[in-house]
């Protein structure tokens, strides 16, 4: 723990001096400086708060050896080996803590999500299983205390979706998404089979960090923007208004389409939202790319294309392939219990996190 120290006392350092720039009028009036320092100063808050508990801890352990050094009686002798072990229990345990705290942070855990499900192969099951998964995450957010807005969709011939694509709000949300990116596979027999077979299909998962107007500077001079009729559930209103719009951002050729929203105004902010969110993830993937280079990691790879989690009916069970965990509640897993999963990836990256750091 000693060789932890300098770097504490340095990040204590810095904490103190970013909370002094976040008072400056000049920093408040820059919006972009401002957020972004804003948000290096909570993310170090909680390590600072812990190394100050850690110091005051150290002194009271150091004053009671003393003390029990030059102490003579015996019940006070008694008393202070006493302390002296609780000092000792709550050292360690805030060493274990600000180890933790330490280990490097993926600085898009604290953002809100775009997450966009597609039906995969397995034709109309497919699209009935992309339904599955959006209702889990939807009730997975509410457990949680999250907000889910839906922002556009495309309904699946035989239930469910071909597409769709919505926005969880709320605290950490995609630090504790971001594992379910990838191939889910569904093992089951389909309400459109006859035959009684199980079949397997899949939906992919896409989680992406809601991108600030901070992250990303978008020339709108880049951007087409068309309007059309809405089509879908919504009365009166579909086919006789052209609120639905189209973005397309010419240079990569991100095309991003929105028509839940019940005015043009809506859907454009939507719609902008997430073309800025995928220009974003696509900044995010060429870098990903280059780290991988140096670093692979087995619980988020990057690739969409891969195979996490297979979900399967007559057994009962939920497999997730990059860390060999298989759980038998897949009813309560559907319905959106996915604390265990999820807390398991966690401790798996921040394994991978510690090994790559003692290695380093």
């Amino acid at each position: 723990m000693t060789d932890l120290i300098p770097r504490l006392a340095a990040i204590e350092d810095r904490f103190d001096e970013v909370g002094k720039l976040v008072l400056d009028p000049q920093i408040i009036s820059d919006r972009k400086r401002y957020t972004v320092l804003m948000r290096e100063f909570k993310e170090l808050e909680e390590i600072v708060a812990s190394f100050k508990s850690y110091k005051r801890i150290v002194e009271e352990q150091d004053s009671t050896e003393q003390m029990l050094k030059s102490e003579s009686d015996p019940e006070m002798r008694e008393m202070a080996k006493e302390e002296l072990e609780s000092l000792r229990e709550s050292k360690y345990r805030l060493e274990e803590e600000l180890k933790q705290l330490l280990i490097p942070k993926d600085p898009e855990d604290r953002k809100d999500s775009i997450v966009e499900l597609r039906a995969g192969t397995g034709g109309d099951e497919a699209g009935i299983f992309a339904g599955d998964l959006y209702r889990m995450y939807q009730r997975y957010a509410e457990k949680r205390g999250w907000k889910t807005e839906l922002l556009s969709f495309s309904d699946g011939t035989a239930g469910g979706y071909k597409e769709i694509i919505f926005q969880i709000s709320g605290s950490d949300v995609y630090g504790n998404l971001k594992f379910e990116s990838g191939v889910h596979r569904v093992q089951r027999v389909p309400a459109t089979e006859a035959q009684g077979r199980i079949h397997t299909s899949a939906a992919t998962v896409a989680i992406m960090p809601e991108a600030d107007e901070v992250d990303i500077d978008l020339n709108m001079a880049d951007v087409k923007k068309d309007t059309y009729r809405s089509s879908g559930a919504g009365g009166q209103h579909v086919n006789k208004t052209e609120s639905a719009v189209r973005l397309t951002h010419l240079p990569t050729g991100i095309v991003v389409e929105c028509q839940d929203g019940r005015s043009q105004l809506k859907n454009y902010d939507m719609a902008l939202g997430i073309l800025r969110t995928r220009l974003y993830e696509k900044e995010r993937e060429r870098l990903d790319i280059e780290r991988s280079a140096h670093r692979k990691s087995l619980v988020s790879t990057g690739d969409r294309s891969a195979k996490i989690r297979t979900y399967n009916y007559p057994q009962g069970r939920v497999t997730d392939h990059r860390i060999n965990l298989t759980v038998y509640n897949l009813p309560a897993v559907i319905d959106g219990d996915l604390d265990d999963i999820i807390q398991a990836l966690k401790i798996a990256e921040n394994a991978e996190k510690l090994q790559a750091g003692t290695k380093a």
